[in-house]
């Protein structure tokens, strides 16, 4: 159904979904049912190697499911993206439905399946739903594993600069005067832009695609670098990998390596500072030029998630300047909305997600693991303390972005070992409570 919740609006549309059943024990054997996220499906099935590692440990079947309006999962095709009206079925709660129907169908239509014990695991936003979904729907799945989900990075919960203070720290422990650099980075900026030859002397540096015209521009390339910033914190992984890019292993330690010097020139400063973002965009050395438009792999749905940032998943970040290495800005809901509605028509309902899960108000539900990293900023809005016997908290000090996700890895950190084990060994839990009840 395009509209699960309304009797109105009948049609439907296809939805993607991958199955792997080589492991499976076709007598009911476990399903672990992936909670597609912001992406196309193929590349989350790609990036979550956990899930392949423990399938014939558990004789457990895979399900990977693409999230309504991302990849090929589009409710009204090519117009899904049109206006306001298309796209008023993307929301959090839909793809949950959708997860539900998409269980249940599974169950009744593989030979086998009627009884299967089915646990949700997800990464990020994916994380999220995870937990949301055996909130929701408990009778659907027996328990979830939320890795990276900051469920708490709403309204007042948690305070909107711890994010980008983490981000700093992971700069700040990677190497002497990498912080400061990227702190004074910033002035640096300001000062060039503000007349034509500095705005010039930036295009050429960084080996901008398109030049700087002018002061809008600039605070173009200032949101650029932050988010680059970001991302590196995201995949700081202890080897080589390629989930937003492709990267050496400890990317921010390598970027650090550019950035000792934080007193500099500003010219000979930024010239560390394209040195740095050109080992996150060009690792491979095949880029011309550095395209202020794109940070991360185009397999994301940026569209489809603006959309969503400006409705219900309204999430307070900011900055100050002191306990971050950022410019500071305030979290202004105003003009989050005004652009919203300038963008999509729409405005952001800012508490409405308590109001749907519960905010910090839910030690009423069981059998949820809550992972996340220590280096990850997303765990500054994560569940990092056991909430009740049930409702558990894995923090991996040396991981970043659901780095318990991925693939078994030789370099691996002993604390991501040590989380998935217990992450396996309460699956196991639940699988077996499952079958005794039924």
């Amino acid at each position: 159904q395009i509209d699960h919740f309304g009797f109105d609006e009948d049609h439907t549309f296809k939805q993607r979904y991958l199955v792997a059943d080589q492991y499976w024990k076709k007598d009911n054997g476990p399903i672990l049912f992936y909670t597609g996220n912001e992406g196309d499906i193929t590349w989350f099935c790609n990036n979550t190697g956990f899930m392949w590692d423990v399938a014939e440990e558990l004789e457990a079947m895979l399900v990977f499911a693409e999230h309504r309006y991302y990849g090929e999962s589009l409710p009204f095709g090519n117009e899904s993206f049109s206006d306001s009206k298309h796209l008023n079925y993307l929301t959090s709660e839909q793809a949950l439905a959708d997860f539900a129907v998409l269980v249940e169908y599974l169950k009744s239509s593989i030979a086998g399946a009627r009884h299967s014990p089915v646990i949700a695991i997800g990464g990020s936003y994916g994380g999220m739903l995870a937990a949301w979904f055996r909130m929701k729907y408990p009778h659907v799945v027996v328990g979830a594993l939320a890795a990276s989900a900051p469920i708490w990075q709403f309204n007042d919960l948690v305070p909107c600069g711890t994010f980008f203070s983490i981000v700093t720290n992971d700069f700040k422990k990677s190497g002497t005067g990498c912080s400061e650099s990227i702190r004074n980075s910033w002035n640096a900026i300001n000062h060039l832009s503000s007349t034509d030859a500095g705005l010039q002397w930036l295009s050429n540096t960084f080996h901008l695609c398109s030049p700087l015209k002018n002061l809008q521009d600039a605070a173009v390339l200032k949101n650029w670098l932050s988010e680059t910033w970001v991302n590196l914190a995201m995949v700081n992984y202890p080897y080589k990998a390629d989930f937003l890019q492709p990267l050496p292993a400890w990317p921010i330690q390598e970027v650090c390596k550019f950035l000792k010097d934080p007193s500099l020139s500003d010219k000979a400063l930024l010239q560390n500072v394209f040195r740095a973002v050109n080992l996150y965009y060009n690792y491979t050395g095949e880029a011309s030029c550095l395209d202020v438009s794109q940070t991360a792999t185009k397999s994301l749905g940026e569209m489809g998630w603006y959309y969503q940032t400006c409705t219900e998943m309204v999430m307070p970040l900011c900055t100050d300047g002191v306990h971050d290495m950022f410019e500071p800005q305030k979290w202004d809901f105003d003009a989050l909305s005004e652009e919203c509605h300038r963008m999509w028509g729409v405005r952001p309902r800012l508490s409405w997600i308590l109001s749907m899960y519960g905010g910090k108000n839910i030690n009423s539900h069981s059998n949820i693991i809550f992972s996340n990293g220590g280096l990850d900023p997303w765990s500054a809005g994560g569940v990092t303390q056991n909430i009740t016997n049930s409702l558990v908290a894995v923090v991996i000090p040396d991981g970043a972005h659901h780095l318990d996700l991925r693939s078994r890895n030789p370099l691996d950190p002993k604390s991501v070992q040590q989380a998935r084990a217990l992450e396996i060994c309460l699956m196991k839990q639940w699988i077996e409570t499952a079958r005794h009840s039924h």
